[in-house]
């Protein structure tokens, strides 16, 4: 998938110094300027995880991965998803992952081993 309207991901990104800011912020961190939400290329690698067996919601199959995926636009920018595609075990710390295009049942972006 390509960094372009059709993708999924929309982040702020600034429009001054270029650098994505997650989670939003109003203005750039870095020099103050304006913030503008673009889409990524949704690729990316799980920065950590942790697998959830208990079941908060019945329409959410248990067990599930929940991780902070790092995308590869930025070091350091990284957005809370949910690892599907893949049984929990087989997750790692450092798994290239790619984003699908639905989301999860509670809006979260899912990603998929790439």
């Amino acid at each position: 998938m390509s960094a372009d309207e059709s993708s999924p991901l929309l982040v702020e990104r600034c429009a001054d110094c270029g650098r994505w800011v997650h989670p939003p912020a109003g203005v750039c961190r870095d020099c103050g300027g304006a913030l503008v939400a673009k889409p990524v290329s949704g690729r990316g690698t799980v920065f950590t995880y942790t697998v959830n067996h208990h079941p908060y919601n019945p329409e959410v199959p248990t067990p599930y991965v929940i991780a902070l995926v790092e995308l590869s636009e930025q070091d350091g920018l990284r957005v809370a998803a949910n690892i599907v595609d893949c049984e929990p075990d087989l997750v790692t710390c450092g798994m290239p992952v790619a984003i699908r295009p639905d989301k999860g049942t509670g809006g979260a972006p899912l990603f998929a081993p790439a």
